[in-house]
């Protein structure tokens, strides 16, 4: 009689991992929270150069173009910010932006673990992409990992936090499959 132990079953106090991977709506809403608190600064920025700048409430002749400028200069230094922004965050230990964080996601390569500053700048870039063309952006509902095509792109994954269950909780959830 040959006997193939089951390291899960043989070892009772045995805790195991369960991973689940951020479905489309959470990853959704936790852009919308990362977009809403950079919004709100960039908008503070935007009122505060057409005080100074004398275009405020409404533009008067001659500080059309130090409005303008400004503008230009806000939106590069927005662009940059977000960039920098979430390339630190999601290569940081936290793992996630203040979004991710506020729903329970955090960005991992495929095995789980933490992404360099590189990986989280190619995601940010090519996520650019997934914006401009929503389609790529919907491809999170038709794959297993429910990856993204800048998660394909730049080899990551999107999870929710880990959570640790006894190990015969864990076996009896797969005991199905």
């Amino acid at each position: 009689m040959e006997y193939t132990m089951n390291p899960i079953s043989e070892i009772p106090n045995m805790e195991t991992t369960v991973i689940l991977y951020a479905g489309f709506w959470r990853r959704i809403f936790a852009v919308w929270l990362d977009e809403l608190v950079f919004g709100t600064a960039v908008a503070i920025l935007i009122v505060i150069l057409a005080i100074i700048s004398g275009s405020f409430p409404a533009p008067r002749p001659g500080n059309q173009n130090v409005f303008r400028v400004g503008l230009i200069v806000i939106y590069v230094i927005a662009f940059v910010g977000s960039w920098l922004y979430s390339a630190l965050m999601e290569s940081s230990k936290l793992q996630a932006t203040v979004g991710k964080l506020a729903v329970g996601l955090r960005v991992t390569d495929r095995e789980g673990r933490r992404i360099s500053f590189t990986r989280a700048s190619a995601r940010y870039f090519s996520g650019l992409v997934s914006l401009a063309v929503p389609l790529f952006y919907t491809i999170i509902a038709f794959n297993s990992k429910k990856r993204a095509l800048h998660d394909f792109i730049a080899g990551t994954l999107v999870l929710s936090k880990q959570s640790t269950v006894p190990s015969q909780v864990a076996e009896n959830a797969f005991a199905t499959l």
